[in-house]
């Protein structure tokens, strides 16, 4: 038997990634990877960056580490109106001006994909898909859309993040596929960190997706605290705490 934990989407949020921290440490567990979004919407993105690399976890890179780690102002988001539009070139541009240069090189390096023999079973880890890293595998996608996901995958089970909705899919085929769902920016409408722990015996496997409250106030009152004009988007703090992205 063993045990992987999975997390990803901390999006700046250095209040909820320690608090997953001390909840994996006070379960004892090990084998952690990082889906990749350690920055953006959030205003501790070095912080972030390097509990991470301080760790050695083995980490992803989401398309906001694609952005900011090569001083894009494109992040790769899908906006659905003008006004979610403008709050994400606001923050990609204050997360660029507070990123170190240091921090921004790391990000560039890190993988697309980072495959994992996990028991019996070929896991494939990625940020959106395994087509692109800003693809958005939504729960609610035709099984026969996700069968063709799995063909590229070539994996028994596709874990991935970017939707920050966490879900457990099993297809007709048995291949699986599970979204870690978000420690920084939830959007299920629980504002708790979210992260995952499969257990594997063989080939069954079994998902665990763990909540952990954290200081949603004091993520919410950083990113009040930054300038009105220029700053983070202070919409962003009311989303956390309703959990609505």
């Amino acid at each position: 038997m063993t045990f992987v934990t999975l997390f990803g989407d901390i999006h700046g949020n250095l209040p909820a990634l320690e608090a997953v921290f001390q909840d994996i440490q006070s379960r004892g567990l090990n084998n952690l990877y990082c889906l990749g979004d350690l920055v953006g919407y959030g205003t501790f993105p070095n912080e972030v960056v390097e509990c991470i690399r301080e760790r050695g976890i083995p980490t992803l890179m989401g398309n906001y580490d694609q952005g900011v780690g090569n001083d894009s102002d494109d992040c790769g988001c899908a906006y659905k109106t003008d006004i979610d539009r403008k709050r994400g070139e606001l923050s990609i541009a204050w997360t660029n001006a507070h990123t170190t240069e240091d921090n921004k090189a790391f990000l560039s390096t890190l993988p697309a994909h980072i495959p994992i023999q996990f028991d019996d079973l070929q896991v494939l880890l990625v940020h959106g898909s395994p087509r692109k890293v800003n693809e958005y595998l939504f729960e609610d996608r035709p099984d026969a859309y996700f069968e063709r996901i799995m063909d590229a995958a070539k994996a028994d089970v596709l874990v991935c993040g970017h939707t920050h909705l966490p879900y457990h899919k099993i297809l007709p085929s048995g291949r699986q596929i599970i979204n870690a769902g978000s420690v920084g920016k939830p959007k299920d409408h629980d504002p708790r960190a979210c992260y995952v722990g499969l257990t594997a015996s063989g080939r069954d496997l079994k998902v665990e997706f763990i909540r952990v409250p954290y200081d949603i106030e004091r993520t919410a009152t950083a990113i009040e605290a930054t300038p009105e004009s220029g700053g983070m988007p202070h919409p962003f703090a009311q989303m956390l705490r309703d959990g609505a992205g």
